[in-house]
C-alpha cells in the first residue's frame, strides 16, 4: 500500500507534467502580460487577450555609451583563448579516459595537454615581463598560434629598439618562431 506522501508526490508530479505539456502545446500568442502603473506609482500586471508586436517610434535619450576599450578587448581575447584551450584539453582528456584509446594515443594526448599548459604559462610570463619592463605600456597581449607569435601592445609609440628587445625575449622563451608585433594607442 502506498503512503499518503508518495501519493501526494505522484499527484504533484503528474500535475506538473500535464501543465508543462499544456504550456508547450499552447499558442504563445494567446497570453500577454501588460504592464500598467496606477496613480499611486504601484505596478500592476494584467493578463491580456491579444498580443501584437508593435514597434513604438519615440525619441529616446541614450545615456552614456561606452565602447569597448583595448584593455577590455585584450581581456576578452584572453578569455576566448583560455576557453578554446580548455575545449582542446577536454577533448584530449576524453581520449585519455576512453577505453578504446591505445597507449600511443593516450601518451600523445597527455603530451598535447602538457604542451597547451606550457604554452599558456609562457604567454602569461611574457605578458607580465613585457609589462614590467616597459612602464609606459598600458597592456600587452601575447598569442602563440602554430609557428607564429602575435604581440599586441597598448602604447602611444613603440620604438624599434623596444620591438627588437621584445622579439628577442619571445624567441628566448618560445624558440625560433616568427613574431608579429602591433601597437595601438587607446
Amino acid at each position: 500500500m502506498l503512503k499518503k506522501q508518495t501519493v501526494w508526490l505522484l499527484t504533484m508530479l503528474s500535475l506538473m507534467i500535464v501543465l508543462s505539456v499544456y504550456y508547450v502545446m499552447s499558442d504563445q500568442n494567446d497570453l500577454a502580460y501588460i504592464h500598467t502603473e496606477d496613480e499611486a506609482g504601484q505596478f500592476n500586471f494584467e493578463i491580456g487577450e491579444d498580443y501584437t508586436d508593435e514597434v513604438v517610434e519615440e525619441d529616446v535619450e541614450l545615456g552614456e555609451v561606452t565602447t569597448l576599450g583595448m584593455s577590455e578587448l585584450f581581456a576578452t581575447l584572453r578569455m576566448e583563448i583560455d576557453d578554446e584551450r580548455s575545449l582542446q584539453k577536454e577533448r584530449l582528456q576524453h581520449i585519455i579516459a576512453s577505453s578504446n584509446s591505445s597507449t600511443n594515443e593516450i601518451n600523445e594526448a597527455m603530451n598535447n595537454i602538457n604542451a597547451l599548459d606550457n604554452l599558456a604559462t609562457k604567454e602569461k610570463i611574457l605578458q607580465e615581463t613585457i609589462l614590467s619592463s616597459y612602464e609606459h605600456y598600458k597592456d600587452v597581449l601575447v598569442r602563440a598560434e602554430d609557428d607564429k607569435v602575435h604581440v599586441h601592445v597598448i602604447t602611444k609609440e613603440l620604438p624599434r629598439t623596444e620591438a627588437i628587445q621584445m622579439m628577442q625575449l619571445i624567441r628566448d622563451e618560445l624558440g625560433d618562431v616568427a613574431v608579429d608585433i602591433h601597437f595601438q594607442d587607446k
